[in-house]
């Protein structure tokens, strides 16, 4: 008579039962389970984008560089959240900080005006230190914004005070032209218009 063979002891989740799910369902409701965590973690991530705008609009820097912070952490493919913490960073003179994290927006949505203009921004840091290099980067980065946007706002205005600073007359006066035939309500821009006539007839 022959032994009969013992089965292995198995643990209670390899045991096979009736109730035991098939593999492809298993995978679905993983899927599920992440795609709710994914839609939760969104919602907190637009929720501290919408708060650290409004923060930041009212003037509380910091704190609305902390909720930004995070919001991109939670939404790094969100392109506002990228563009308000650059915003934030150059207000706070953090330019390294603020290219850091618009030169990798403007590599995931390089179709988006703002990015560049922001970009150029942080490049740039402030006009007055700042030297040919960084100028140069800015002119490219605000020539991106006009590649896709004519008539992005502050662009042609900022373009001709670099070019000012750099004691290239005729280009300031091209694009301080260009920012009032895109604005004419441009008051700075008629200004510096008029400073250079005068300038060049005195």
């Amino acid at each position: 008579m022959s032994k009969k063979r013992s089965r292995p002891n198995l643990h209670p989740t390899q045991l096979e039962s009736p109730e035991t799910l098939p593999a492809d369902e298993i995978a679905a409701r993983r899927a599920q389970i992440e795609a709710q965590q994914r839609a939760a973690q969104e919602r907190q991530g637009r929720d501290l984008l919408i708060e650290g705008t409004r923060l930041l609009n009212s003037g509380d820097v910091a704190e609305a560089t902390r909720r930004l912070e995070e919001a991109l952490r939670l939404v790094p493919d969100n392109p506002d959240a990228a563009i308000n913490l650059g915003g934030a960073y150059i207000l706070q003179r953090r330019h390294n900080r603020a290219v850091q994290i618009l030169e990798e927006a403007s590599q995931r949505h390089p179709e988006h005006v703002m990015v560049w203009i922001n970009l150029a921004a942080s490049y740039l840091g402030t006009l007055e230190i700042s030297g040919p290099q960084q100028q140069e980067r800015a002119i490219d980065a605000f020539q991106r914004a006009l590649a896709l946007d004519g008539r992005a706002p502050h662009v042609h205005y900022n373009l001709a005070l670099i070019y000012h600073d750099r004691g290239d007359l005729d280009q300031a006066r091209r694009y301080f032209q260009l920012a009032l035939e895109t604005h004419p309500n441009d008051g700075d821009a008629q200004r510096w218009l008029q400073r250079l006539d005068q300038a060049e007839h005195s």
